[in-house]
């Protein structure tokens, strides 16, 4: 069964401090990335939360599914991001979908 996690990004040692976010090095791979994850419904919801934090929502089986996969975005590779923390999201309340308490 899938579920839905929170992971939140941070600056990892290649991070360029004095550059905004699309100057950063490889920002067309990592967007190019980003955006394939989106398009497969892996990510749900995502952008930046501070100047040094980004926020994920993602629909995966597991912790280690979501480490997997992001193993292969060239942020990672290069130490640009790192993986600050993962949290798994239980849904209660959801515009127009009614959860029931059991």
């Amino acid at each position: 069964m899938k579920r839905l996690y929170l992971l939140t990004h941070m600056p990892g040692e290649a991070w360029l401090q004095a550059r905004p976010l699309a100057e950063q090095p490889d920002w067309r791979g990592h967007a190019d990335f980003m955006n394939a994850l989106a398009e497969r419904g892996f990510v749900v919801l995502g952008g930046p939360i501070s100047e040094t934090e980004a926020l994920l929502v993602i629909d995966a089986e597991n912790e280690e599914e979501i480490r997997r996969v992001f193993d292969d975005d060239p942020w990672h590779i290069s130490n640009v991001l790192v993986i600050k923390e993962i949290r798994e999201w239980t849904i209660l309340l959801e515009h127009g979908v009614e959860h029931k308490a059991e």
